[in-house]
């Protein structure tokens, strides 16, 4: 398996033969607002793409987590193809397909695809009112014979459901979004350096690729603190923190 970090929560991966990108997101640095009600008020992206975006478009799926901009955003839907195979959480499919999108995949629990099994995980994006309104979300496990198995957590805190995730896939590769994004008010909506070392601890057996930092307004945690805190607990090895555009190689 081979696996890029893009930019913030978007990856471009090749696992079993197939090319997957993963929650889309291309518009320019600066060309979108920040989201309100957070600490820091600079324009999105923070950052440009490291790569063309047409370099990104050569994919025989994509993987959509949620709908939420950062992971989908207009610059994306103008520019994928709409015939393109999309796999989604079943609450986004009717928004998809009002997207344009003519193959949507909607994951119930686990579906076969191109020999490649594919499932669908639960998250938790914040808690108490902030988390019922960031609304559903969704991670993924691809799991084939001759790659190492892979879950893509997506938008959420450490949580039961993460946990579950873990021991019942017991992946070679975890991709978390971390950044602690948060608001004014509230408790973080996506992974803290502590949530970061639970998935460590708790699943000593996975490799942990953190992802979802220094790239969208409201995401406060950055890739040298998180680096710290891992190096704190011992955990460095377990942790990688790739840059932007950077590749990966995972054996099974």
């Amino acid at each position: 398996m081979k696996m890029q970090l893009v930019r913030h929560a978007t990856l471009f991966i090749e696992y079993g033969g197939k090319r997957f990108l993963v929650d889309p997101m291309f518009s320019p640095a600066g060309s979108l607002p920040a989201t309100i009600n957070t600490p820091n008020q600079k324009e999105n992206p923070l950052v440009e793409l490291p790569v063309d975006s047409e370099q990104l478009l050569a994919v025989d799926a994509v993987i959509i987590t949620h709908l939420h901009r950062d992971h989908l955003d207009e610059e994306a839907l103008a520019q994928l193809s709409k015939e393109i195979p999309v796999i989604a959480q079943p609450v986004d499919q009717e928004k998809l397909k009002e997207h344009g999108f003519q193959a949507v995949h909607p994951v119930e629990e686990q579906m076969q695809w191109e020999g490649i099994t594919i499932a669908r995980t639960d998250g938790r994006h914040g808690t108490g009112e902030i988390g019922k309104a960031m609304g559903i979300v969704a991670g993924f496990v691809l799991r084939s014979e001759l790659e190492p198995t892979l879950y893509i957590a997506g938008d959420t805190i450490w949580c039961e459901e993460v946990e579950i995730a873990l021991a019942t896939y017991q992946p070679d590769v975890t991709v978390v979004n971390a950044g602690a994004a948060r608001f004014l008010q509230g408790d973080p909506i996506t992974m803290t350096s502590e949530d970061v070392m639970q998935v460590c601890q708790h699943a000593p057996f996975t490799r942990v690729v953190a992802v979802h930092m220094e790239a969208w307004n409201h995401c406060l945690l950055t890739r040298a603190e998180l680096k710290q805190a891992a190096e704190a607990e011992g955990l460095a090895g377990q942790v990688h923190i790739p840059q932007d555009g950077e590749w990966m190689s995972f054996d099974k």
